[in-house]
């Protein structure tokens, strides 16, 4: 029989369903074959996987054995199904919670208004992404989730100014929606403007995220375009007709001063605006609250990562053991790996493969693992019962048996790595230290340099799993031949070294010659296919150097010899691969992070390199293959996008106010989202940050909460615009009064020092008028900016439950509830001290 090169098995966990243990035995493992199926590009995962669960139930009545059993393993097409299913349902519950808070503030005939915009809105929108050729998968329908609560937001403003004008009981209600729509359209215009110039940035980023940009790009832009069509064609008729019912039910018109929000309002903001040194001492606490927040990041309060750990029902081991293991001690390495997984509550099935490498996935196209073969390599493949079942998260599994399964890597001298899917990036380790040298240097000297960097991962808190691409040292047996003997025996060296490969490397009769019909094959009426012959010695009489030694060769004469008497065995070393890159001579050392940032952990082994260099002239390099590189990369590229945000709102806000310094203040709201965010996430690792199985499990700010802090920089300048532009309004409003006036001869038409400070001429109005309208605008502007902000906050609120865009989801929390709080407040104060004895603010434009 042919040698076996790879063993295969499986065995069943506390959690395995009995449907699929089919009566076996749960304490010990079975021999198994896996077989994969991949989907072609661009063809329904979901559907293909059911149709081969299909075909799978029709091959276990026809062809399989009875005791031969099926369990699938692996279910990507499902995944994505639940994945989609998930999302799909925080998308209900957003809707009802931003619905109900419409409800709860406006009322319910509002709501009904409101909710009418979501579906017309994510209809076209999903209309265009069908054109433009996107599929509705996670991206698309996370894009979807996050631009909910912002595709509400111009209804929101429509229906507000549409209610508060039929409570003031000024006009019909037909031309009362006709005003209040006509009111809040300039700024609502640029507000929508301003937010899809923070997302389209996003279409440049390269790399690995721009996958995961563009349908955000898309998706965020085109839904807040149709929010903003629907805002100016359904909102405004269906606000008449359903509401209309309701105009002139209240006892009196709705006063704006005898309000409470009014009179609130007024008492938090006059202290700043009657009374400088406070206006300056607030400003100063903001900018003191803006740089300590800052600090939280530069001192790692809040720690930082590329992307988070997601929630996954499976995890992978990949066991190496020295070079020169043999198959059978490798495979009882992983069964007693899944000997004690068996025993872990949340488990379903494990999966040993020894020799070879398990299927095909993500890690084993981002790192290769598929190419691994050989006797010293093996994996395990675990499947946790599903996440609605487990009170811990995967990575938190992870933690929590990562002790003990390295403890029985180490007592074999296995070198284990307990890899998630995904595990991040697609790089080849987290950490990854590249040793370069001088052109005199040995590669010897760089597997010194490589060993010695490896010592310093090995202490490095946090860090795990540390490996290098070092060989181990083989050793060889070359059968050195006495050229005399052979001579006299009549025996070639080629017949020598022939004898030799057939003992170990075994042959095929015809091999030579493949091409010739029925050589080295059996032909049995019982096999479907030919069976190739092949011959060799068995294992026991080749398995040493003695047993080597009686081989026998015939000579020129037709007698045999053994090879003992034509030469001997030497012991020489086998040579280690030589890593390249970039023309380089290169080794590398690997590691993984537990509990703690890789930027930490890098930028404290520089410090301890510096202080303990490996030799004179050994370099260690720690971007290229590691996480960070693409870290640096990644928010490198959303660094920018988020600089190209600010700066094409900017030039749109310079554009449509004609003014250097009042963009300014309506972009003050964007350094303010800081103050939110990195504070709340200090908070989250406050209150979450509780360890598992000795490491620390923190909640990081990934690139996810990055993107929640470009996508604010236009929502949050959306509120300042609100308020800015009714300022603006009202003033024209005063100062077109004041003019007519003038002009007519009134009584109080303004004095002569006033129309030489210019308004009549429209230029300039008195500080008492500007104060009074502040505070108007400010509880005007408060409902819509409260209700813009809240449904945004809320609307995310579903998110924060995936572990991947939960970072988006905390970002657009925090920050909008810092941002929103300061622009009420902060906004009117420094409007105040910029422009209440400046002429032309507000009315040139």
């Amino acid at each position: 029989p042919e040698e076996v090169k790879d063993y295969t098995r499986i065995s069943f966990g506390p959690a395995a369903a009995e449907s699929e243990l089919h009566g076996v035995q749960r304490d010990r493992d079975f021999a198994a074959v896996t077989v994969a199926v991949a989907k072609q590009k661009g063809a329904n995962a979901v559907t293909v996987a059911r149709s081969i669960e299909a075909k799978l139930e029709d091959l276990k009545r026809t062809v399989l054995p009875n005791d031969v059993y099926l369990v699938i393993t692996r279910n990507y097409g499902e995944t994505a199904n639940d994945k989609v299913n998930e999302l799909v349902t925080e998308l209900g519950t957003a809707i009802v919670i931003v619905v109900g808070l419409i409800a709860l503030t406006l009322g319910w005939r509002e709501s009904i208004v409101v909710a009418t915009a979501v579906p017309l809105t994510f209809a076209l929108t999903l209309l265009i992404n069908y054109l433009a050729g996107y599929t509705i998968n996670r991206v698309t329908l996370f894009a979807l989730i996050l631009s909910l609560g912002l595709v509400v937001d111009d209804p929101i403003v429509d229906v507000e100014n549409i209610f508060r004008h039929f409570r003031m009981r000024l006009e019909p209600p037909l031309h009362a929606t006709l005003t209040a729509v006509n009111e809040v359209r300039p700024p609502i215009i640029l507000a929508t403007l301003a937010v899809i110039l923070s997302f389209l940035p996003m279409f440049f980023i390269t790399g690995m995220m721009g996958p995961y940009m563009r349908p955000m790009a898309l998706n965020v832009p085109v839904a807040m375009m149709m929010s903003m069509v629907v805002a100016f064609t359904v909102t405004p008729w269906l606000s008449y007709h359903v509401l209309k019912s309701q105009y002139g039910k209240e006892e009196k018109p709705f006063v704006l001063e005898e309000s409470a929000t009014y009179k609130i309002y007024c008492r938090i903001v006059a202290p700043f605006v009657d009374h400088r040194w406070l206006a300056w001492l607030l400003i100063l606490t903001v900018c003191g609250l803006l740089f300590a927040s800052m600090l939280l990041a530069a001192t790692g309060r809040v720690p930082l990562k590329m992307l988070p750990f997601d929630n996954k029902n499976e995890f992978q081991i990949v066991v190496d053991m020295p070079e020169g293991t043999t198959l059978e001690t490798t495979d009882a390495v992983t069964r007693e790996l899944a000997g004690y997984l068996r025993t872990v509550p949340e488990v379903t099935e494990v999966l040993t493969f020894a020799g070879t490498a398990s299927p095909i996935d993500f890690n084993g196209m981002v790192r290769h693992y598929f190419l691994r073969q050989g006797p010293h390599v093996g994996e395990v493949r675990v499947n946790l019962v599903r996440k609605e079942r487990r009170e811990q998260q995967s990575h938190e599994v992870l933690l929590r048996l990562r002790n003990d399964l390295t403890e029985i890597g180490r007592r074999h001298g296995a070198n284990l790595k307990l890899v998630e899917v995904p595990p991040g990036p697609p790089v080849l380790s987290t950490i990854v230290a590249e040793i370069y040298g001088q052109p005199h240097h040995t590669y010897q000297d760089l597997i010194a340099g490589a060993r010695h960097v490896r010592g310093l991962l090995e202490t490095e808190p946090g860090v795990v799993d540390v490996d290098d691409m070092v060989e181990a040292d083989q050793t060889k047996q070359v059968f050195v031949v006495d050229k005399e003997k052979a001579s006299l025996h009549g025996v070639s060296t080629q017949a020598i070294a022939a004898t030799i490969r057939l003992a170990l490397a075994g042959h095929s009769p015809g091999e030579e010659s493949m091409m010739t019909a029925g050589t080295g094959v059996l032909h049995s009426q019982r096999e479907l296919n030919p069976l190739r012959i092949e011959l060799r010695l068995p294992q026991a009489e080749r398995s040493g150097l003695n047993e080597l030694h009686r081989l026998a060769v015939k000579t020129a004469s037709g007698n045999v010899v053994q090879i003992a008497e034509l030469g001997h065995f030497e012991e020489t070393r086998q040579d280690k691969t030589i890593f390249h890159k970039n023309l380089q001579r290169v080794s590398y050392v690997l590691g993984e992070m537990a509990g703690r940032p890789p930027a930490e952990a890098i930028l404290s082994l520089k410090r301890r390199l510096a202080e303990n260099p490996p030799a004179e002239g050994i370099s260690v390099e720690w971007a290229g293959e590691g996480e960070w590189k693409i870290t640096l990369d990644v928010f490198r590229d959303l660094g920018i996008a988020f600089g190209a945000a600010v700066m094409g709102i900017y030039i749109l806000l310079i554009w449509e106010t004609g003014s250097y310094a009042m963009p300014l203040i309506l972009m003050m709201a964007i350094p303010l989202t800081i103050i939110g965010i990195l504070p709340g996430f200090w908070l989250l690792n406050r209150l979450w940050n509780v360890p598992v199985g000795g490491y620390p499990n923190p909640v990081f700010f990934t690139a996810t909460g990055m993107i929640g802090m470009i996508a604010l920089s236009g929502i949050a300048t959306r509120n300042a615009i609100l308020l800015i532009e009714f300022i603006h309004a009202r003033l024209k409003e005063h100062a077109a009064a004041h003019s007519a006036q003038s002009e007519a001869g009134d009584d109080e038409a303004p004095s002569d020092a006033d129309t030489e400070q210019g308004i009549g001429s429209l230029t300039f109005l008195n500080p008492d008028i500007l104060r009074e309208t502040l505070f108007q605008c400010g509880a005007v502007r408060f409902r819509p900016i409260f209700l813009t902000a809240g449904t945004a906050m809320l609307g995310a609120w579903p998110i924060t439950l995936d572990p991947v865009f939960s970072g988006l989801a905390w970002a657009l929390i925090f920050g909008l509830l810092v941002s929103t709080t300061f622009t009420l407040l902060l906004v009117p104060v420094v409007y105040w001290l910029l422009y209440a004895h400046r002429p032309g603010h507000g009315l040139v434009r």
